[in-house]
């Protein structure tokens, strides 16, 4: 079965129990400051979890689009993937463990679905400890629909727990796994007893509590079921192949490295490990450039991210031997591939091929400076009678000038050079602890950000917006924002600078709205409907057929998911304290409220 198949199944099953399909959402999470990347499924739906209202209802599903980038380094084994696909399905305050479980039984076993073999599956479930109960509940409905105790694991909440944060929701979780050892699972294997064999394929999240402190949990009023399938580990599976590269996900794309490389993969394991490295890093910035609002590289955040994964491919393939520029042309393979299910990917392909040219462009050129650099040090180096090249100036060479260390290696090996490892690696590490200090609080978690600040800055962006169109235009659109506890950023679309006048002039129009102490209303509504009664919706933004739409008494009216004040008076006093430049034609707007 191939993956486009796997998803369209996924999909018709869970609409045959009555969930609707909703679309999965941007790679760039909207007024999230806790992570770069969506990396997970449920994390464009936290509002709907936390407690608001879907406009499509109680049960969804949909695939979504997601990137982790906690191990980049780690990519290049058979399994590690940056870029991945969840198959996600959610009850929100409607059915709960036993028909999430029964749900996904019968979708992995059944005839007319994946018709898995039952005896390949096992089970983990929660444990118990001092806070919450062994979950008997959860077991009991497996065993219900086949699965004999042998293969049923309890494990620790280390395992099988999932919280927001250190408050709020919280519940366990159960987990499937796959049998990818040879012949059949021995009587009482499990995850638990082999943790080798056992791929995990999904996760049942079952949000049944409300953390108050470290040892207080009350039951939810109303609890909700998160769920995530792999796409790509469950297609390993389907296809009986032992890793995700492997599968039809990847091999266009190894087949293209391999034509512009000469290298058969499979001859060797280094070459295969670089091949499985340009393989997900080049998806991976298709997936990102080609996101409806989608980031470039750069030196911060997201686009960081994305350069260091350009770099990294652009590397590799000097490993393979590929002396010419690449990457547009393995683009193009994994557009092809992909623009089905994300027709995004296409519509902005152009782009996609002129930042990865550009980038890749700028890496040679890097590369060329840092060989020159390294020129420049070689009289002193000489001096060493030790031979050695100090781990600091081998980490200088790669923060400053973007070096990579394993071609410091090879330099310094080619001047009968080696290079302190242990040195790199402490230079690295201190300038990583200054980096975390300097972002402390960043990367907390998607449910992390919905507090009342935060919920006031929201509503903001709402009167800010409609304040610049009436001054500005109304060709001015909303290009993206961003939250903290402490300020708002408001990207928008203007062609020049706004003057001293227009800041003061859109500074006060919020500030009224505020003083007016506007009611805050919403109605959900077809998405066309909401289009005609004078709505705004975002341009690039993925909705569904039924949408809510927020209206602030006579001054504003946005398509919006939330959340939002009751009233204007509860926001505060409005400050603009910079107006900028963000790229060609947007300008930055940060601001305060107190």
């Amino acid at each position: 079965m191939t993956a486009n198949e796997l998803r369209s199944k996924y999909i018709e099953f869970f609409k045959s129990k009555n969930h609707v399909e909703i679309s999965g959402k941007s790679l760039i999470p909207e007024n999230d400051p806790s992570v770069l990347f969506t990396t997970a499924g449920m994390h464009p739906l936290v509002p709907y979890l936390m407690g608001e209202p879907h406009p499509e209802g109680k049960r969804l599903t949909d695939y979504q689009k997601c990137v982790r980038t906690g191990d980049i380094d780690e990519v290049g084994d058979p399994s590690h993937l940056t870029c991945f696909e969840m198959l996600g399905n959610w009850s929100l305050g409607d059915y709960f463990k036993k028909e999430s479980i029964a749900f996904s039984y019968e979708f992995l076993t059944g005839a007319e679905w994946l018709n898995l073999d039952p005896r390949l599956l096992s089970v983990t479930v929660f444990a118990g400890d001092e806070n919450a109960p062994r979950d008997e509940e959860s077991a009991s409905y497996w065993k219900a629909v086949g699965i004999p105790e042998d293969r049923i694991a309890y494990l620790p909440a280390s395992d099988n727990w999932w919280a927001a944060g250190p408050t709020g929701p919280c519940g366990p979780d159960t987990e499937i796994f796959f049998w990818v050892g040879n012949g059949l699972p021995p009587a009482g294997s499990n995850k638990g007893t082999d943790s080798e064999n056992w791929m995990e394929i999904w996760n049942n999240v079952f949000m049944e509590y409300n953390r108050i402190d470290g040892h207080t949990l009350v039951k939810l009023p109303k609890q909700n079921v998160d769920t995530g399938m792999g796409l790509e580990r469950t297609t390993t599976i389907l296809e009986g192949k032992k890793s995700v590269y492997l599968t039809e996900i990847f091999q266009p794309v190894i087949a293209r490295i391999g034509e512009l490389s000469g290298y058969v993969y499979g001859s060797d394991e280094a070459k295969d490990r670089s091949v499985r490295i340009i393989a997900d890093h080049v998806r991976s910035a298709v997936f990102i450039l080609g996101d409806q609002k989608g980031v470039v590289p750069s030196n911060v955040g997201a686009g960081y991210v994305l350069r260091r994964l350009i770099r990294r491919a652009v590397r590799h393939g000097k490993k393979l031997g590929i002396d010419k520029p690449f990457l547009t042309d393995l683009a193009d393979t994994v557009i092809d591939n992909f623009k089905g299910p994300y027709p995004e990917l296409e519509a902005n392909a152009d782009k996609v091929r002129t930042e990865l040219a550009a980038e890749e462009k700028k890496f040679s050129d890097t590369l060329r400076k840092g060989e020159a650099e390294f020129e420049k040090l070689l009289p002193n180096l000489m001096k060493n009678p030790r031979k050695e090249i100090p781990g600091r100036v081998a980490f200088r060479l790669y923060d400053t000038f973007g070096f990579p260390i394993e071609l410091t290696e090879e330099l310094a090996a080619e001047n009968g050079f080696s290079v302190d490892k242990d040195g790199f690696k402490e230079a690295e590490k201190k300038h990583q602890e200054l980096s975390r200090t300097q972002n402390a609080g960043t990367f907390k978690g998607g449910l992390a950000e919905q507090s009342e600040i935060t919920t006031k800055y929201h509503t903001a962006t709402h009167l800010l917006h409609q304040a610049l169109k009436n001054v500005l235009g109304d060709h001015v659109a909303q290009k993206g924002s961003n939250i903290t506890a402490d300020r708002m950023r408001f990207d928008f679309s203007h062609p020049v600078p706004m003057t001293k006048e227009e800041i003061r002039q859109v500074e006060d129009i919020v500030n009224e709205q505020i003083q007016r102490d506007l009611p805050v209303t919403m109605e959900i509504m077809d998405l066309e409907e909401a289009k005609k009664s004078g709505a705004t919706a975002l341009f690039g933004e993925k909705y569904e057929s039924r949408v809510k739409v927020y209206t602030i008494g006579d001054f504003s009216k946005e398509v919006c998911g939330g959340p939002h004040v009751e009233h204007t008076g509860l926001i505060g006093t409005f400050k603009i304290q910079k107006e900028q430049s963000s790229s060609a034609g947007v300008r930055r707007i940060r601001a305060v409220i107190s």
